[in-house]
């Protein structure tokens, strides 16, 4: 774990770990116990842990946060810009005053300066 990382819940399979967030407050990842890179080497059981544990994770963030949504995903490899190789879930609270409210995590990967130049040369 990271230094000041904790682990909130766990499974038999799984831990929810949060830090302390300045700007995403109630924010953690989900993680296996055991080593998995990326999400793709997640076990059947595993990968069913950890939608178990995000159901409860969810029930902690909206009694504690009372959020009006939420961002939920994985990176998966470097150039997906997963940087710790060790495979998480990102788990963020949402909130209807935060100046990106409404963005999702497309949102800037639709940005026509996200393009490939190769992609360009089609058009």
């Amino acid at each position: 774990m990271i230094e000041d990382q904790q682990a909130v819940l766990s499974n038999e399979h799984c831990l929810f770990l949060q830090m302390p967030q300045k700007v995403l407050k109630g924010s953690g990842l989900i993680v296996p116990r055991e080593h998995r890179p990326t999400v793709f080497d997640l076990t059947e059981v595993e990968w069913h842990a950890t939608f178990s544990l995000l159901q409860e994770v969810k029930k902690l963030l909206d009694e504690e946060y009372q959020p009006d949504g939420y961002t939920i995903g994985w990176n998966s490899g470097e150039t997906g810009g997963q940087h710790i190789f060790h495979a998480h879930l990102h788990v963020i609270p949402r909130f209807e005053d935060e100046p990106y409210a409404g963005r999702g995590i497309r949102s800037w990967l639709k940005d026509p300066e996200n393009m490939r130049p190769s992609i360009q040369d089609y058009e």
